[in-house]
């Protein structure tokens, strides 16, 4: 059966330390060219009908890094719009609004989750029919592919929630018995011999 693979952009400066990055366009840290690499191996021998990246640096290098040839940038797969929480991180904000979260209240002056779920599914309803000739590659962003991902299986964007996306991850969405699934999460790159893997989470 033909897959749907999400592939997250390396690490950046802003990731590095939590915070929120939509429309700021950051380049990949040596770590995050590094993460970008060592995700070619998972890649290697996959045929892909097509491979649509976010417009973003960050996904665009991850995508030429890991070996994938990206056939349009598509701006509905950039990042959630934080509005006037970019470069903030959650702990900063929750120290004036306790109660908030991204994936119920969104950001101020950015996108809702409704909004954010919206794009998303138009993503979906572009690459799905494109499963019958073969595979697809969606290169793009933590919050945003986590709503795709929630989208996928038939959830509100706000169980994106409980879909921790690491930096420099590979993710696979497929069928069983003909139902959407997720067949693999949050897969990191392979590591060196000897290196142990990092373990700290990238926002």
């Amino acid at each position: 059966m033909n897959e749907i693979l999400l592939v997250r952009h390396g690490e950046t400066s802003w990731s590095a330390s939590h915070r929120h990055t939509s429309y700021t366009d950051l380049e990949l840290t040596a770590d995050g060219e590094r993460q970008a690499r060592a995700l070619a191996p998972l890649l290697a021998g996959r045929r892909f009908v097509r491979v649509l990246s976010s417009p973003r640096q960050r996904a665009t290098r991850t995508a030429h890094l890991a070996g994938l040839t990206v056939d349009a940038t598509d701006p509905d797969l950039a990042e959630w719009n934080y509005g006037e929480y970019e470069g903030r991180t959650t702990a900063a904000i929750q120290e004036e609004r306790p109660d908030w979260t991204i994936w119920t209240d969104g950001g101020p002056g950015g996108e809702s989750p409704d909004e954010v779920a919206a794009r998303l599914d138009r993503v979906l309803a572009r690459v799905t029919p494109l499963l019958d000739r073969g595979s697809v590659a969606l290169v793009g962003h933590g919050h945003s592919l986590r709503v795709l991902g929630a989208r996928w299986i038939g959830l509100p964007p706000s169980a994106g929630g409980l879909l921790r996306l690491d930096t420099a991850t590979l993710s696979v969405l497929g069928h069983e018995h003909g139902r959407p699934v997720i067949q693999r999460w949050n897969l990191p790159a392979p590591t060196p011999s000897g290196t142990a893997p990092d373990q700290a989470a990238r926002h």
